[in-house]
């Protein structure tokens, strides 16, 4: 198997590194009660999904 020949230095590794930042998610809207919800995910404050009730939530 190859080996390197020489050192790579700090900052050309970290400019391989630079592509892979991390993102922070994107946020869509509930459209029952209009609060900002994960995309293809429950709501978590109205427990509904594509519109069917699928978890039940407390009323706090």
């Amino acid at each position: 198997m190859p080996n390197p020949k020489h050192k790579h230095s700090k900052s050309r590794r970290d400019m391989r590194r630079t592509h892979k930042k991390i993102t922070p998610p994107s946020f869509s809207v509930c459209p029952q009660c209009h609060e900002p919800k994960l995309p293809h995910y429950t709501c978590l404050n109205c427990g509904t999904y594509k519109g069917i009730a699928v978890i039940a939530v407390e009323e706090a």
